[in-house]
């Protein structure tokens, strides 16, 4: 069974039955409509062609809901809205301007960051709603196609080599273990690192089934080559069985620690990812292991089995090629003449090995012939 460690499915069940008679806070015909639209996407009903099939996870259910209300309110309080679906297109472009450049802000008085996912929510909700429509007869116009969509990548906290070496030499004995493995491995955490078994390892430690099942995208077996030593230790020492979670952590818990140890050793300037280190969280982790892994592997495939990526485009978004090296070698400017001449030298080269061999096979052939001479005389000298 997988490990949900945000709860995700046990908070969309309560929340549906706290909604049952109506969502409080918004009015009737915004609760009867994302109601209707949440059902759909729990079972895979009215997808737009433009999005994927089949029903949404928990963890995109749980998102739409909290996005969708909060389209909800903020359109009743900016534009006096009680409908979703009457906003104009005017109306939506300038709301979205607004929250990018903040003048909208959260509750806390602080900005909203990753405005793309606003805006992917509230397209694929209004794609739904004109599939939902035309089954009515009703054809109603994408307002959603001049919203700007654009992904912003947000800051993390990129450590060195030496950096998570120095990090682990403060840490206590169990957290060496798993900064190392997180390190290593670049596994998701903790949605794959808290649903990995001390089964899943193999070869002595040396290997790692990230199974199907607990995975994003796809099961895949790696390579351990920083951190196999370590666990063989801890999982003697914590006397774990085959069927053991290999870290059973509470993530809060953990973030919390290694924050803290950050900014005893690094102070709490910004990394150069941008965040501080001060918000060193384990997903770090998978940002730092692909800037170790990147320049190691000799092919972009291989790398991008290890993460677990479909696209090479996430090569860049976790690295973005922080700790690369310019690798460029005298022998790869041999080229025009210099490669020319070098060639015509090996030629060169080429036909003076055949004919040496070719003086060395008729050496051999006259050797030949002058000792079946001797031999003719010494016979003749014998009788």
């Amino acid at each position: 069974m997988k490990i949900d460690p945000y709860k995700h499915k046990e908070r969309w069940e309560k929340w549906k039955e706290a909604v049952r008679n109506g969502i409080p806070e918004i009015s009737q015909a915004n609760s009867d409509i994302l109601l209707k639209y949440l059902q759909d996407m729990e079972y895979g009903i009215n997808i737009s062609s433009m999005n994927t099939k089949g029903s949404r996870s928990f963890i995109r259910l749980n998102t739409l809901r909290e996005k969708m209300l909060f389209f909800a309110k903020r359109f009743k309080i900016v534009y006096g809205l009680d409908n979703l679906t009457e906003v104009n297109e005017d109306q939506l472009c300038l709301f979205f301007s607004r929250v990018r450049n903040g003048e909208i802000k959260r509750q806390d008085g602080k900005e909203y960051a990753s405005i793309s996912d606003f805006v992917k929510v509230f397209k694929a909700f209004w794609h739904w709603h004109q599939k939902v429509s035309k089954k009515k007869g009703i054809e109603i116009k994408d307002i959603t196609l001049d919203l700007d969509a654009r992904q912003e990548k947000p800051d993390w906290v990129y450590l060195t080599e030496d950096q998570v070496k120095r990090l682990c030499s403060k840490a206590k004995s169990e957290y060496k273990v798993l900064i190392m493995f997180l390190y290593d491995t670049g596994i998701r955490s903790p949605t794959e690192l808290i649903n990995v078994r001390v089964s899943d390892l193999y070869n002595d430690c040396k290997e790692l089934h990230i199974r199907e099942e607990i995975s994003k995208t796809f099961g895949r077996k790696i390579k351990l080559m920083l951190c196999s030593s370590l666990l063989n230790d801890y999982i003697k020492e914590k006397n774990l069985k085959p069927n053991d979670q290999l870290f059973n952590i509470k993530p809060y818990s953990v973030n919390k620690y290694l924050k803290t140890l950050a900014v005893r050793i690094f102070g709490d300037s910004k990394s150069l990812a941008g965040k501080k280190y001060s918000e060193l969280t384990m997903y770090d982790f998978r940002h730092c292991s692909c800037c170790y892994w990147l320049p190691r592997y000799k092919s972009e495939s291989a790398l991008k089995y290890r993460f677990g990526w479909k696209g090479s485009d996430k090569i860049h978004y976790y690295s973005e090629l922080l700790g690369m090296k310019d690798t460029i070698a005298q022998e790869d400017l041999l080229i025009d003449t210099t490669k020319t001449d070098i060639e015509k030298e090996l030629e060169g080269t080429k036909k003076e090995n055949i004919l040496m061999q070719e003086r060395m096979r008729s050496m051999e052939e006259q050797m030949k012939k002058i000792l079946e001479v001797v031999n003719g005389m010494v016979e003749k000298v014998k009788n």
